[in-house]
């Protein structure tokens, strides 16, 4: 379902960014920052530019020192020609994540990691948009996030709570996990931790997502335990073309936005 949908966006993408171009003369460009290498970021980083060249987006990659990152930002927000900017987390060193995320120009912070972003996290919106394809309807349905996460189980509760939506959420202040998500018409999960959804927590009807992503044994891995995918009595979304797809859709959706925002100061 994710993988469907998000071909269908792609294409309306593709179409955007050509018009962009013929009617401005604006190639949008998304610079990524990144202070560390390991597997799931230099996946993610790899996913990123593969999409952005399907649809006709530039993407520049630094790997650079973290004492760097302020330096550079500062380029970045005054050059014109960068219309989103990503700091890829996690950092080198974690402390320093709230300082940095908010120094990217809220114009360019397409991630939304800043206080005052223009834009919705991507994974958030990819995840509403999931739940929309399978046409799940949270009104009147009780929510559980596990994870409070600053990329998605934040923001994403902030987002439900906006649209009156029913919302708990499990982290790791909460003393019995499993009692609240039992609870569950819908669990979303993305907490990185392999297999922390197990199949005794999820009540029979319920509709699981998972957002989690983390390294196991050099693969890469959700936070939905294997059983749980044998079962027939729920909804879950698919090991691969779930969130995934989706989340890199709404980034660039994001990315988007930020260069035809150009074109309307442009116009002014």
């Amino acid at each position: 379902m994710g993988s469907e949908l998000a071909g269908f966006i792609k294409e309306r993408q593709a179409h955007n960014v050509r018009s962009l171009f013929q009617a401005a003369h604006i190639q949008p460009k998304l610079a990524i920052i990144k202070t560390i290498d390991n597997p799931v970021i230099d996946l993610y980083v790899r996913l990123k530019q593969a999409y952005a060249a399907d649809i006709g987006i530039t993407v520049d990659v630094y790997r650079i020192h973290q004492k760097d990152v302020a330096e550079l930002l500062n380029d970045l927000n005054n050059n014109p020609l960068v219309h989103g900017i990503i700091i890829q987390l996690p950092l080198e060193d974690p402390s320093q994540t709230d300082q940095l995320v908010n120094l990217v120009d809220p114009d360019k912070d397409v991630d939304a990691l800043g206080d005052k972003a223009d834009f919705d996290p991507a994974t958030s919106m990819a995840i509403l948009w999931l739940l929309s394809g399978f046409n799940v309807d949270l009104q009147g349905k009780k929510v559980v996030l596990v994870g409070r996460g600053k990329l998605v189980g934040k923001p994403l509760e902030r987002m439900l709570l906006d649209s009156g939506v029913d919302v708990t959420v499990a982290d790791r202040s909460t003393q019995d996990v499993a009692a609240v998500t039992k609870e569950a018409d819908i669990i979303i999960t993305a907490t990185g931790q392999p297999a922390i959804l197990t199949s005794d927590m999820v009540k029979s009807g319920a509709v699981v997502v998972d957002a989690g992503v983390a390294s196991e044994n050099g693969k890469t891995v959700g936070d939905v335990d294997e059983d749980l995918f044998n079962r027939e009595d729920i909804t879950i979304t698919p090991r691969k073309g779930g969130v995934g797809p989706l989340t890199i859709c709404a980034l660039f959706d994001n990315v988007i936005r930020a260069a035809e925002q150009k074109r309307t100061e442009k116009n002014l």
